[in-house]
């Protein structure tokens, strides 16, 4: 437990000073942005000794494994972010730990989740997911919603009991326009949510960037950043 102290400690420390040079060089404050570390495939007690050196958000993008993982960290004061494509027979039980869902990308999902919210007296933040490589299907390769769908999913996100918007997700592309272009796809997201914030001014949170392109995210203007291996190191997937 000391080694992995000491190695998550390091890596929370290189991480910590990637974001703080790429705000500087952006021309923002530290504070503008919050990371969230990605413990997927991790167990509790990593969660437990990142809480300990000062994480206060975590994100998970399986339910499976996150339901019992937050169950057993229930008293560390941290901030649940689920991140993964979410279908709705899982909902009861995200909702049951996740305070922020930054993968709703479609109607149905959105009346799941307000059913539940209101169900068991929670309100639940949500990000619409927007897929930036959406073809004409309307959804991307990872899920999301096509640009032109944001406003509409927006409204509805916005009128539903238990659910509050926070504002918009995207990973970045592995086809499409924006494939290796992280910083052009980051910046078109911020656009998206300039228009977003005209309707719903209080949705300004903006997820983007992971581990390899934390700095493009943070370039482009993004709230948070999710970084999972950076911080935990690389793991074989669970299941």
């Amino acid at each position: 437990m000391t080694d992995r102290k000491t190695e998550l400690t390091a890596n929370l420390a290189k991480v910590e000073e990637r974001i703080a040079t790429a705000c500087a060089a952006a021309g923002r404050g530290r504070d503008e942005v919050t990371l969230i570390v990605v413990t997927k495939t991790y167990p509790a007690s990593d969660v437990r000794i990142l809480s300990g050196l000062g994480v206060r958000q975590v994100a998970e993008n399986r339910d499976q494994d996150a339901a019992p993982k937050a169950a057993a960290c229930a008293d560390l004061p941290l901030t649940w972010h689920f991140v993964g494509q979410l279908q709705t027979n899982k909902v009861r039980s995200v909702v049951g730990y996740a305070d922020v869902v930054q993968s709703v990308d479609r109607s149905r999902l959105v009346a799941a989740l307000s059913k539940e919210a209101v169900r068991v007296g929670r309100e639940v933040g949500c990000l619409l997911q927007v897929a930036l490589d959406a073809g004409a299907s309307g959804r991307g390769e990872r899920g999301g919603v096509a640009p032109d769908g944001i406003e509409e999913l927006a409204d509805l996100v916005a009128a539903a009991p238990g659910l509050r918007l926070d504002g918009l997700m995207t990973v970045a592309p592995l086809t499409g326009e924006y494939a290796g272009r992280e910083q052009a796809a980051f910046g078109r997201l911020m656009d998206l949510s300039t228009d977003l914030r005209r309707a719903h001014p209080a949705a300004t949170m903006v997820s983007a960037g992971m581990s390899a392109d934390l700095e493009q995210a943070v370039a482009a203007g993004a709230t948070h950043v999710r970084v999972g291996s950076a911080v935990l190191g690389v793991r074989p997937r669970l299941g």
